[in-house]
């Protein structure tokens, strides 16, 4: 190793990172100052990389997990080759810059993830390792590994306080992922000072209770991480911790205290790092000439390692045609079984949440790359995969089946690593009310435009015996909020098909199915082209009326059946009723639309087993509004809606008001 090269490459880092932050006026110095060394060594000397090609399937990926510190990752990768140019770097913070706030997905070539939010980039480090088992498991032969790679995180105190990152790391090590390499940048300080005023205990030992190795070297011996990462990977069987001493913003004039953490270091403070450094302190965005010479040379060797596996894989796929047409088919999320559709009829009775285990079983033999679980809800969420090689563990990573634990929001993180990895198509499941546990992580695989797929079962009031803690009445509205978001709320069992259907064909978005505990009535529908328009305008006529209806109902869910009994003993009235799958689909399409929906009625009245927020602008009158605006009550189910007064018999009286 070149360690002049590598300390070149280190303070190249400072110096670009301390510039963009003090141009921005903005920004968080702390990590690229103290950290520079871990980005250095990891991009020169131990990531198995190709900055030319950025979505080499089997590449090692590098998640920044202490994303605040992002000026560290942008200066390695305009550094070390990646299509991140001084300009770019220069223009940090900067609307339409691709060197944003934090780092985001999609927007700067080499970012793994979107990171900042605390503890969530490594969790979803996690998910990239087990998508690795996972494929590695299903496509490598006796004489081809063409799935051999790392995923490497570096976290910082504030990730490793955030409880997410304690389920995922949990699950890690549970799951005995040994090849998922996580640095720990220990320089004990967060904003409000030293983390001794709130984080003391040991974090070697609670990792090495959790099941991982735990290394400790010092971020100022580039020589010594590699050697550590070197015994990291010779552990198969555990996931690694490396923690490295470091000093937070290190080199300026305040290093090792919180007020480098989060704020440019101004006109003197750069001064004094320069001078430190010994760079030029009237040259700004200063490169050290062996930084760029350095990766200059590096690249004929990072082509050789792709150029070697893209033979290899040429091989693979010539002695496995089969093989290969699936890997293609798990990476285009085509169809890899040719089966007959499953099918329900009108008349069928029965919980969409029993139809979503139907529906998702099907979905499951059809595309073999889909694969998750629930957060320990397996039997009531309905999300037990049957023939879909078992349960995905240390001794069987080809199992399609995750058992995530009570942990909802790793196992959304988790998700959204398995999905960015490549490759699968993930989906986990959970009760409604839950969602809000998960909801942090949901907004960022939005954000992300990730087609995760979330199964949110026992969704009103008819939860029954579990009481107001378990009957969300606010859940739907909230994750409605989230810009990117599709909720689906199926009516019955036909609709439930398509919304798995729909969710699958979402290639830029979470989908969240919300499905019943109770049994639902299926029923006929008046519009003919039915799925169709619940994918283009978010609902359809269910039930419709001779000429011009006295009332529209717009229903969701559940309540599409019980609009559907209470017009049959409504009196003297024309009613339809329409059931809005999709309420964000529907609120967005054209008012035209809208109107053809609800057929000109003079009245609309609106049905859903929870908070009215959404639909005031869409009911008559607030008289119009069939919701629950308050928190539920235990007992049998029947009993709790015959209590709040939720019932078909009651939604007849305000039809016949």
């Amino acid at each position: 190793m070149n360690e002049k090269a590598i300390n070149a490459v280190a303070t190249s880092i400072r110096s670009l990172s301390m510039d963009a932050i003090q141009k921005a006026n903005s920004g968080h110095p702390g990590t690229p100052l103290g950290a520079a060394e871990a980005a250095a060594v990891l991009y020169g000397e131990i990531l198995k990389h190709n900055p030319a090609d950025s979505k080499w399937a089997d590449r090692d990926r590098f998640v920044l997990s202490a994303g605040h510190g992002s000026m560290l990752l942008y200066s390695i990768l305009h550094l070390s080759g990646y299509k991140v140019t001084l300009d770019d770097i220069k223009s940090f913070r900067q609307v339409g810059s691709v060197c944003c706030g934090h780092p985001e997905y999609g927007i700067t070539d080499g970012v793994e993830c979107t990171a900042g939010p605390l503890g969530q980039g490594v969790s979803m480090a996690v998910g990239m390792a087990v998508a690795e088992q996972m494929l590695a498991a299903r496509f490598n032969t006796a004489a081809h590994k063409i799935v051999d790679h790392y995923t490497y995180s570096l976290v910082g105190e504030g990730c490793l306080e955030e409880g997410v990152s304690s389920e995922a790391c949990s699950f890690a090590g549970t799951h005995k992922l040994g090849k998922l390499i996580v640095f720990y940048d220990m320089n004990k300080i967060s904003i409000d000072g030293s983390t001794d005023i709130t984080f003391d205990e040991d974090i070697a030992k609670r990792y090495e209770a959790y099941g991982w190795q735990v290394l400790r070297g010092d971020m100022y011996k580039p020589a010594g991480i590699v050697k550590l990462v070197e015994k990291a990977k010779k552990c198969k069987d555990k996931p690694s911790l490396i923690i490295l001493k470091s000093i937070i913003g290190f080199s300026s004039p305040k290093q090792g205290t919180a007020d480098t953490h989060g704020a440019p270091l101004g006109a003197d403070g750069i001064k004094h790092a320069k001078k430190v450094l010994g760079i030029p302190e009237d040259k700004e965005f200063y490169v050290v000439p062996e930084a760029y010479e350095y990766f200059a040379a590096k690249k004929t060797e990072f082509q050789a390692a792709q150029d070697k596996w893209n033979a290899e894989f040429d091989a693979w796929s010539k002695e496995n045609p089969e093989l290969r047409k699936l890997w293609d088919d798990f990476h285009s999320d085509n169809a890899t079984k040719d089966i007959e559709e499953i099918a329900f009829a009108d008349t069928d009775k029965m919980a969409t949440r029993d139809a979503s285990g139907k529906a998702l079983n099907y979905m499951a033999q059809k595309y073999g790359n889909l694969v998750g679980g629930s957060a320990d809800l397996a039997g009531p969420n309905k999300t037990v995969l049957k023939d879909c090689d078992g349960t995905f563990s240390p001794v069987n990573p080809k199992g399609r089946t995750i058992e995530y634990g009570i942990r909802e929001f790793a196992m959304s993180a988790i998700c959204s690593g398995i999905y960015l990895h490549g490759g699968l198509r993930p989906f986990c499941a959970t009760f409604l009310v839950f969602a809000d546990y998960l909801r942090p992580q949901l907004r960022i695989a939005a954000l992300m435009k990730l087609p995760n797929i979330y199964v949110l079962t026992h969704d009103s009031i008819y939860v029954g015996e579990d009481g107001p803690t378990h009957q969300p009445v606010e859940t739907l509205a909230s994750l409605r909020a989230i810009p990117n978001v599709q909720i689906l709320r199926p009516a019955d069992a036909q609709e439930t098909l398509e919304a798995w259907k729909m969710a699958y064909e979402s290639k830029d978005h979470p989908v969240c199915i919300a499905l019943t505990r109770q049994a639902l009535q299926g029923f006929a529908k008046a519009d003919s082209n039915w799925k169709e328009n619940i994918r283009k305008n978010g609902g359809y006529v269910a039930l419709d009326c001779e000429g011009t209806p006295d009332i529209t109902v717009l229903a969701t869910g559940s309540e599409v059946s019980t609009a559907i009994e209470a017009a049959g003993i409504a009196s003297g009235k024309k009613i339809r009723v329409v059931s809005i799958i999709d309420y964000n689909k529907f609120d967005d399409a054209d008012c035209a639309v809208q109107k053809e929906l609800t057929g000109g009625a003079a009245r609309v009245v609106c049905a859903e087993a929870g908070i009215s927020a959404n639909w005031k602008h869409y009911a008559t009158s607030k008289d119009d509004l069939f919701c629950i605006n308050r928190f539920g009550e235990s007992g049998p189910a029947a009993k709790v809606a015959e209590h709040l007064g939720f019932t078909a018999a009651k939604l007849a009286e305000l039809l016949n008001k």
